[in-house]
């Protein structure tokens, strides 16, 4: 995704974070510190999964901001990474202190965008041109991160939370009492600004939701097949509303819900389950004698 997408992250919000992740690590003493002390270093940040997209910069970088350390970058997010990726410096046990947070947010937020990547590659070579979605299936306390590496990796974030837009799953409707009812309650409060979407479970219930007045009708858990069928006739009869294929949507099978007349595909798979990308942090001497090893010393002992 092309601009600075930083630009949208509240800078309060990522101090927040910040100081959480490391109040979390380190709550009392930092004993290891003792032994490195406060002089000024250089450590290099290596990518040891060659192909994944980099995400997560703003998160890495107010790790380390908090600590008084800085961090330049060799490629802009969205990037391809191959080895090195960043240089971090400063006094030593800060450094070492912010390692395991920054590099926490940084594999988890890679991995999710490489696979959004990946996932949205696949979309576009198939010529479907809908849009690829995420969950609300996050890691708790992790949301705004993972959120973002979605935008990194050029999917929609759908929506961010409970008070983002409405989604009237089934629980709301047999709460309420039927689809018509809820859509028509909720309606009261959103007013013109957020939209409407409604879960079903079968092509009454999207008949019902769409004639209701619904913005988007979620066709959950549905063949591929009855799928095509269902979103074809609802685009038909309202060609306004859009459709989102959920529910049982893997990378193995996305492609098979691939169709003109469905507008979102929503997968947890985005996020759950999700590998991450795996980075080091490598004091810059120490980087040299591991480069020297490789090169030097690794041939005498196979020798």
């Amino acid at each position: 995704m092309s601009g600075d997408l930083s630009q949208i992250l509240p800078p309060q919000a990522l101090a927040q974070l910040a100081r959480e992740w490391l109040r979390e690590d380190v709550p009392n003493f930092d004993l290891a510190g003792a032994c490195v002390g406060s002089r000024e270093v250089e450590a290099v940040l290596l990518c040891k999964s060659p192909g994944s997209v980099l995400a997560g910069c703003p998160f890495f970088a107010a790790v380390f901001g908090e600590l008084g350390c800085t961090v330049e970058w060799c490629h802009a997010e969205g990037h391809t990474l191959a080895t090195r990726t960043a240089v971090v410096r400063g006094p030593a046990r800060y450094v070492l202190l912010g390692e395991r947070p920054a590099l926490n947010c940084l594999a988890r937020a890679s991995g999710i965008a490489t696979r959004c990547s990946q996932l949205l590659s696949v979309a576009r070579a198939s010529g479907w041109r809908g849009q690829l979605a995420g969950t609300r299936k996050t890691t708790p306390g992790f949301r705004l991160v993972e959120k973002y590496a979605m935008l990194v990796g050029g999917v929609s974030t759908h929506r961010y939370d409970l008070s983002g837009m409405v989604m009237l799953k089934d629980n709301h409707v047999a709460a309420v009492g039927s689809i018509t009812q809820a859509v028509a309650d909720t309606h009261v409060v959103c007013g013109f600004s957020t939209k409407i979407e409604v879960e079903c479970r079968n092509e009454a219930e999207a008949k019902e939701a769409a004639k209701a007045g619904a913005d988007v009708i979620m066709l959950d858990n549905f063949k591929p097949e009855e799928l095509y069928r269902v979103a074809q006739f609802l685009k038909l009869e309202f060609p306004s509303v859009l459709i989102e294929a959920s529910g049982g949507v893997t990378t193995e099978t996305l492609t098979q819900y691939f169709s003109a007349n469905v507008d979102i595909i929503s997968l947890g798979c985005l996020t759950q389950g999700c590998p991450i990308a795996d980075f080091s942090l490598k004091e810059k001497k120490l980087q040299i004698y591991m480069a020297l090893c490789e090169k030097v010393i690794a041939p005498l002992v196979k020798k």
